[in-house]
């Protein structure tokens, strides 16, 4: 706790800095995508081609014309590498929180360090998960971990795209006042209190306490209310970001970011017929419609922060759990890439962190990193550093002091 109360003092006077993070689930192609290969042979390049962008030097695939034209809003990592197995809910909790999976006492997401580290400014909902992203055999990626589910997202399952999109779960029922909710709060404060004296798990009477109130705040704030309202932003706006679940997502994200919300994770695919970006077979007729989505919704976004001054208080992060192999595969329903934890791409800039830096190189297949290798625990811990965060803050779970991220250390290229 000491450590945690430095961190805070530390942070006081800097700016507020919030996180929009899109998860490419399933682990994105970074050949295909932010490190071509064009000399490589037919079976590693693919079928895009390599294209300039508005940084001199740096080319991105021709797929990708939105970010191309803003490749100075964004820097790239090319040499992230993690030596975790490639399994899919394994890699996406990994990444999320930068250290390896534990059953009994895992590491807490980002999001969940921060609410615990800094005081919020929005009460209502200190961070958002854009739909369900647990893998069956895994525990929900980014979630509280061994600080408790009172750290655990709001997870937003509705389509922000549907027509009829409403966050109903915390709406009150439309006969009961304000005043009459106001009673249920204190009835139920006492029935807490009660239970939490009798209560042999203390942990999930708090954890109970801290969403009741979250969903109080929801039922009574105005504020809320308006920041989930898409129908408020021009009917341009919305076709900018792309009317889809992703790219409307990528619009409410901002927001919920200027309602005062800390930290958001968009699940970043629409359906194409295979899990994700998970293409082990047919790669480039899923690419073909995924890379336009990504495309637009990321670059609207990029551009409207940076319109609204909010770029610089806002760290935008696009990365998978893992790549995909270099070498095409020979299925029979078309060649697709399977998955590579040896080198993969990311990308995050904004929030303090430099935008048109590209860190890192990988060898001439994207096969391994030669040049700055990153590991998944850098990058995290590359966050933390953007957020004001203390990595080495122990916290006590089950008589263990646990530390918040053990191992990674800042990528400086980007500070």
């Amino acid at each position: 706790m000491p450590r945690v109360l430095a961190n805070e003092s530390r942070s006081r006077g800097k700016k507020q800095i919030n996180v929009i993070f899109l998860f490419l689930q399933g682990g994105a192609s970074h050949v295909d995508m932010f490190d071509m290969k064009p000399d490589a042979p037919d079976d590693i390049r693919g079928k895009y081609s390599p294209a300039a962008t508005n940084l001199t030097g740096l080319q991105l695939s021709d797929q990708l014309p939105g970010l191309r034209a803003c490749a100075d809003k964004f820097s790239l990592i090319r040499s992230m590498y993690t030596t975790k197995p490639v399994d899919h809910g394994e890699g996406d909790v990994h990444l999320m929180c930068g250290s390896p999976v534990d059953k009994n006492l895992q590491a807490p997401g980002i999001g969940a360090v921060l609410s615990l580290q800094q005081k919020l400014d929005s009460r209502f909902l200190p961070f958002v998960h854009m739909g369900n992203m647990k893998h069956p055999s895994h525990t929900a990626p980014g979630f509280g971990g061994f600080l408790g589910h009172q750290y655990d997202p709001y997870v937003l399952t509705q389509d922000p795209n549907s027509p009829t999109f409403a966050v109903r779960e915390f709406e009150p029922v439309p006969e009961v006042d304000p005043s009459r909710l106001a009673g249920r709060r204190t009835l139920l404060r006492t029935l807490d209190r009660y239970q939490a004296e009798r209560d042999s798990a203390p942990e999930s009477a708090r954890a109970r306490d801290t969403f009741t109130e979250h969903a109080f705040q929801l039922a009574t704030s105005q504020k809320a209310k308006e920041a989930f309202d898409l129908s408020r932003e021009s009917a341009r706006v919305r076709d900018t970001y792309g009317r889809n679940r992703v790219g409307q997502g990528m619009l409410l994200a901002r927001r919920l970011v200027e309602a005062g919300v800390r930290f958001v994770t968009i699940q970043g695919y629409v359906d194409t017929g295979i899990y994700a970006w998970d293409h082990h077979w047919g790669i480039f007729g899923h690419l073909d419609k995924q890379l336009p989505i990504y495309d637009r919704c990321y670059s609207a976004l990029l551009n409207d922060l940076s319109d609204r001054g909010l770029l610089d208080t806002t760290l935008v992060i696009t990365a998978g759990e893992f790549g995909r192999t270099p070498k095409l595969n020979k299925d029979n329903k078309g060649p697709g890439r399977d998955h590579w934890s040896n080198c993969f791409s990311l990308t995050m800039g904004g929030g303090g962190v430099k935008t048109g830096v590209v860190v890192g190189a990988s060898d001439r297949f994207g096969a391994v990193p030669t040049e700055r290798p990153v590991s998944v625990a850098d990058f995290v811990a590359t966050v933390y550093h953007a957020l004001g965060l203390d990595p080495h803050a122990e916290f006590v779970a089950q008589g263990r002091p646990m530390k918040m991220l053990p191992h990674g250390s800042p990528v400086q290229e980007l500070f």
